[in-house]
């Protein structure tokens, strides 16, 4: 009995396995791709294999909290018999939980005392500094991150969560009812306050670099990268000339006569850019041999239609997000209440997709599992683009093969920022489907029957979970929970949407 209580639990942590098992490859393909091989240190290299897995490995947990909730019942509105009591259900509701809290509580840990630790450590690195010293500079600078992480814990630990309640209508109730669900515990309230701190820094990293590889990535894709072939052909032209130029200057020398200084400096840099040059054409050449250059080429046409599809996409997003806010502003409780809205009032185009494909088992978690991953690489191709800025000021570049490990660092770091603000961004694309994903509840109809005798009979009849749902017949996913811990904060994110859409609009 305890086996069949459990088995959609195992089955979504099954799923989740096999997904972490893919990220971790993934995230050591990439890092090892874009790392610098001069300056690569092993610390700082695992600390970004991780830090990114994490951040992966967080986005992948909205479609598995999805899928529990929405495996808890049959079809027809009824609870599978595993999940039939309160009990069982409470179980695959607090695992998900305890799966978010645990995280978070990682993201915090990278965040404040793990990343800037390695970051300072590599910048402390010295032939004139011995390992403790370094390692004594790195924690003193580190001690700060810490002071501010102690703070965010202690601010949300007694900060009050009572909403307001000078309003009558019935959403208050139902507000109240969510904070309560999700628990008083001081403990997870002040994780609950630092992570939705951080979440502000991602949201400003969304409005930046997501909405910036939103437009860079399927336009990067149509518009290809240069050809090999042509960039050889170009470095040879550029040899020819320089060695031209470095002809032209040794000639004035040939009748004894020496170079000027002038002429002296100009040889210098000309024959230094000659070599860098004679190597880039033996970097060329073996490019132009390889099998990965001969398999981009034969793959154009597909990335073309790629960069057309996730045109599409980008726009399918912004319209749903749009349409989305503009239903939070017409109908939701109000600021005060961090504009929560139960249900949809307005058509919301991915939201209905989304309901849709729930006839088709898969698809609908296929959908929503790759719209997480599609906000997470349009972050990274606009991290990749854009490179790292503190304000006008740009620290690091994101090159291939050239990137320092200090760039790496502050990229992982983005894109933890980013994964905690993504939730909140996929909620308000498609806000019944993350709250209830594709549950079914009974409802009684009445019906007539045409006899000699008109008689009426009730019977009940399967409709989809949304606000009017009985709340035990209904379980709301534990990521629709936890984003409506505080609501102001929430409130900011709805601004942080307009944010997001004015600058998607701007870019494109």
């Amino acid at each position: 009995m305890a086996t069949t209580v459990l088995s959609g639990s195992v089955l979504g942590w099954s799923i989740f396995a096999v997904v972490l098992l893919v990220i971790l490859a993934f995230c050591w393909v990439y890092i090892r791709k874009y790392q610098s091989q001069q300056e690569s240190e092993v610390v700082s290299t695992i600390t970004a294999i991780c830090a990114l897995a994490i951040a992966l490995i967080t986005s992948a947990l909205l479609p598995v909290d999805i899928f529990l909730v929405s495996f808890m019942k049959n079809p027809n509105g009824t609870f599978k018999d595993w999940a039939a009591s309160n009990v069982s259900r409470q179980q695959i509701e607090d695992s998900v939980l305890y799966g978010y809290y645990t995280l978070y509580s990682i993201i915090l840990f990278c965040v404040f005392l793990w990343i800037p630790f390695v970051y300072f450590y590599y910048e402390e690195k010295d032939d004139d500094i011995g390992k403790c010293s370094q390692i004594k500079n790195a924690l003193k600078y580190t001690f700060g991150f810490m002071v501010v992480c102690t703070i965010l814990l202690l601010v949300g630990a007694f900060i009050p969560l009572d909403v307001p309640t000078n309003h009558n209508s019935t959403e208050w109730e139902k507000v109240k009812f969510l904070f309560e669900e999700l628990g008083s515990s001081h403990g997870l309230a002040a994780l609950s306050f630092s992570i939705s701190s951080l979440t502000l820094i991602g949201m400003l990293a969304v409005i930046t670099y997501t909405a910036y590889g939103m437009s860079a990535l399927p336009l990067n894709l149509i518009k290809g990268t240069r050809n090999v072939v042509y960039e050889r052909l170009e470095n040879t032209d550029d040899i020819e000339d320089v060695e031209q130029q470095i002809e032209k200057i040794k000639s004035k020398c040939r009748d004894g006569r020496p170079l000027s200084s002038r002429d002296r400096n100009d040889l210098q840099k000309l024959e230094e850019r000659l070599r860098t040059l004679r190597r880039r054409k033996r970097h060329l050449e073996t490019a132009e041999k390889s099998y990965w250059s001969k398999l981009c080429c034969a793959l154009r046409p597909l990335k073309i239609v790629f960069g057309i599809f996730f045109t599409l996409v980008a726009l399918l997003l912004v319209v749903s997000l749009f349409l989305s806010n503009l239903d939070k502003a017409l109908h939701s409780a109000g600021i005060n209440s961090g504009f929560i809205i139960f249900g949809t009032n307005l058509t919301n185009p991915l939201n209905e997709l989304l309901l849709a494909l729930q006839v088709v088992f898969p698809l609908d978690y296929i959908l929503i599992t790759v719209i997480t991953v599609y906000f997470i690489f349009t972050s990274m191709a606009g991290i990749r683009h854009m490179g790292i800025w503190f304000f006008w000021i740009r620290l690091y570049k994101i090159r291939r093969g050239r990137t320092r490990p200090q760039a790496l660092l502050f990229l992982c770091m983005i894109l933890l920022l980013i994964v905690l603000h993504t939730s909140y961004m996929i909620y308000s694309l498609a806000p019944q489907y993350v709250m209830y994903g594709s549950q079914n509840y009974l409802v009684q109809s009445n019906m007539t029957s045409v006899d000699t005798v008109h008689e009426n009979s009730t019977t009940r009849v399967s409709k989809m979970c949304d606000a009017d749902a009985p709340e035990d017949q209904c379980t709301v996913t534990r990521t629709y929970l936890f984003l409506h811990k505080f609501w102001f904060f929430s409130a900011v994110y709805y601004f942080g949407n307009w944010a997001f859409i004015a600058v998607s609009i701007l870019i494109t």
